[in-house]
């Protein structure tokens, strides 16, 4: 196992592009299968294989409250529902009078499932089995590869109905999947972090859950946890400092274009998603559409290098006029212990190492024109 495999998997975990939560579903899965230890899996040559049923199973658990909430949990972009919306929704209706979330994990996993609800529960299953292997596995790693399944691939067979239903037709009829031996070995290792539950922030929940006498739920602690002070994003004092200047000079330039425009937005070289800073130095005057074509990226050193003379400008503009701030808000965030005499060449070296290590290391995608 190479340290190549833990920078894919944060670029996959960052990168991939994402119009739902299956491949989040897909990882956490397969994570949660191997920190199972199942004895279903299997090792040939270099590749782990894993009975497809058992993520069948794992997108049931994660799925049927999410979609049984009273509250909306949107879990896809730009349509209405999942693609087993409909039928993982009948099955949670037909379980309201028969126990609910519970009464059909025991179904599932002892006493089979209803023979009036086989016919229906098979569909679902089948629908599952289809949703994961034609659209996150197929996809996934598409910020590393270009190529369809680079890191899953999956044999289905053909599904005969039985007589009863339950886990173990799950794991011997829908088919395997396998990944490379190295994802398994470091899923294994670190997988517990990866998906959240050995990570600092939940044992910190855990701990306060406890220690209040189990009076407070770990989804409360962790909303208080995770808050920001910095939660917005704030750019009216560069907003108003750009505007007086239009108005004395009349010209304002793109920093990604270096053309001239009246019409702009200000941005956040490095995106705000990704480091919730307001600092005047990260906030300069972008061409709408290239602002929009940017969004979430990082920028690149390489046209951070060819535009740092316009930075540096703005720089120097904010400097005259909100000396003290940008000076302390540069020094702690670009120079450090650098001397601020050198403030703009150490400034941008340190621009380009922090969007170098965010794009690299961290696995976010890079942007240039």
């Amino acid at each position: 196992m190479t340290t190549e495999i833990f920078y894919n998997i944060s670029k996959i975990i960052e990168r991939d592009s994402k119009s739902s939560t299956y491949k989040f579903a897909l990882l956490r899965g397969v994570i949660d299968i191997i920190q199972d230890n199942s004895p279903y899996i299997s090792f040939l040559e270099n590749r782990v294989h894993i009975p497809t049923g058992l993520l069948i199973e794992k997108w049931l658990i994660y799925y049927y409250p999410i979609l049984q909430s009273h509250t909306s949990i949107p879990q896809i972009n730009g349509e209405t529902n999942l693609a087993f919306s409909n039928q993982l929704s009948k099955l949670i209706f037909d379980y309201e009078t028969r126990g609910g979330f519970s009464a059909f994990y025991n179904d599932l996993k002892n006493k089979g499932i209803p023979e009036d609800l086989q016919s229906d529960f098979f569909e679902l299953a089948k629908k599952l089995r289809d949703t994961i292997t034609k659209m996150p596995m197929k996809y996934i790693g598409r910020s590393i590869s270009n190529d369809f399944y680079s890191i899953f691939n999956y044999e289905n067979q053909i599904i005969r109905k039985k007589s009863t239903i339950d886990i173990e037709i799950l794991i011997k009829e829908f088919g395997t999947f396998s990944i490379p031996l190295e994802y398994y070995q470091a899923f294994k290792i670190l997988g517990s972090f990866i998906n959240g539950q050995d990570s600092i922030l939940f044992k910190w929940a855990e701990f306060s859950v406890n220690a209040s006498g189990n009076n407070l739920s770990v989804h409360k602690v962790l909303n208080e946890v995770l808050k920001s002070p910095i939660t917005l994003r704030d750019v009216k004092e560069s907003k108003k400092l750009y505007k007086e200047i239009l108005q004395k000079k009349g010209n304002i330039y793109c920093v990604w274009t270096g053309r001239k425009i009246s019409n702009y937005d200000i941005d956040h070289m490095i995106p705000f998603s990704i480091w919730k800073n307001n600092d005047l130095w990260n906030l300069i005057p972008s061409d709408k559409r290239i602002n929009n074509k940017k969004r979430n990226k990082v920028p690149t050193p390489e046209i951070i290098e060819r535009q740092k003379n316009l930075i540096i400008d703005y720089w120097g503009i904010i400097y005259k006029h909100q000396s003290k701030r940008f000076q302390k808000e540069i020094q702690v965030s670009l120079l450090g212990n650098q001397s601020f005499d050198s403030w703009k060449d150490i400034g941008i070296s340190q621009l380009q190492n922090s969007c170098n290590y965010l794009i690299e290391n961290r696995g976010f995608e890079g942007w240039k024109i």
